[in-house]
């Protein structure tokens, strides 16, 4: 036990040692924090960060206007409920040029992109709560907002967008991991320390499912499961269990030659016992380094869905979302609405990477 502690302090050490292991690890950290809080963050609360005004669509970064805000005249919802998903009924939101107070209404009209006079409309003072006269309502509901990012092609804030979208991202990360950890260990673990016909049963799973390819495995078990957020979780994590088990057995067969198995055996232990007490502990320093390299490629595929459609559905926020909506503007002057998440997607794989890549050289014995 303290050989196994030791040399675990020593992997800690050389980890942190590792300048791009540790600055990944606080960026991936940064990126949990933002997706926990993304909803307090983002200028748009309302649910997937859904507030679309077509007037403002696809503007740069920076942009302002005047907004006015009409109260949506709804039940109050569970403030814990608006912190994890949103508000459902989000306040009205009008992009406006100018304004003018009447008696007993606000008269604005509507912002135009070419500068040409927008459609007038008149608001009862009824329909904002907060005020008492006609003159408290540009005080209380019409503000400056500006997008930091610009606007998609619907008008929707993109800075929201992407805060919301970094849930998906790391969420099918997590569980397609955990799915294939489980499929893989257990499978790994059984063929490789059986062996005989069990093992050959096991391979030839392992092999055929290899066999297929991923994207092509993964829209299928999709669109048999339906789309939608779930089924691509588990249509990934089903696809990525394969590498996994491929490196238990080998570290099992490996694993169960040593003395302290046999001793166990010799002592009446069961096989169970065996493997999970004795056989796994000692062989999870290479699952640990495919993990990180599995979290990344389920980004990726779940970007990819999302490309073609069978991810994320709208108005879901997701990263490979934005793409689709957006990359026939590389071509039409507006590069950045595909680009940002595009290099949000590449910072977040390339983060598990050198994270893995720190791993590996971690626990790599050699280097002791």
């Amino acid at each position: 036990m303290k050989n196994s502690t030791s040399l675990t302090q020593i992997a800690l050490q050389k980890f942190k040692k590792n300048f791009w292991g540790v600055f990944s690890l606080g960026f991936l950290t940064l990126c949990v924090l933002v997706a926990i809080f993304a909803y307090a963050l983002a200028p748009d609360n309302s649910q997937n960060a859904n507030q679309m005004h077509l007037s403002i669509h696809s503007k740069n970064p920076g942009f302002s206007v005047q907004m006015l805000t009409i109260p949506a005249a709804v039940e109050k919802q569970n403030p814990l409920s608006v912190f994890f998903f949103g508000k459902k009924n989000a306040d009205t939101e009008i992009p406006v040029s100018k304004y003018v107070l009447k008696k007993n209404t606000i008269e604005i009209t509507e912002y135009t992109p070419d500068g040409t006079e927008g459609l007038q409309k008149e608001y009862a003072l009824s329909l904002f709560p907060d005020a008492s006269s006609v003159e408290e309502i540009p005080q209380k509901y019409i503000s400056e907002k500006k997008f930091l990012l610009g606007t998609d092609k619907y008008g929707r804030d993109l800075l929201s967008r992407m805060l919301i979208g970094i849930r998906i991202s790391l969420a099918i990360g997590f569980v397609a991991v955990f799915i294939s950890l489980v499929i893989g260990i257990t499978l790994g673990a059984i063929a490789g320390y059986f062996g005989g016909k069990v093992d050959a049963a096991i391979m030839w799973l392992i092999n055929v499912t290899w066999s297929i390819p991923t994207l092509l495995l993964v829209i299928a078990i999709t669109l048999a499961l339906g789309k939608g957020f779930w089924q691509v979780f588990i249509a990934v994590g089903l696809t990525m269990w394969v590498e996994v088990a491929r490196v238990v057995r080998g570290q099992v067969m490996g694993v169960k030659q040593m003395q302290y198995v046999t001793a166990a055996r010799a002592l009446g232990f069961n096989d169970l016992r065996i493997i999970v007490k004795h056989i796994l502990p000692n062989s999870m320093a290479p699952v640990i380094i495919i993990s990180a390299a599995n979290f990344a490629g389920a980004i990726l595929i779940e970007s990819g869905l999302s490309f073609l459609g069978i991810g994320a559905q709208p108005p879901m926020p997701s990263w490979g979302g934005i793409i689709k909506d957006h990359y026939a503007y590389i071509i039409l002057g507006k590069p950045y609405l595909a680009l940002i998440p595009g290099l949000a997607i590449m910072s977040l794989v390339t983060a598990f990477m050198l994270i893995g890549n720190a791993l590996r050289d971690a626990m790599d014995v050699r280097n002791a």
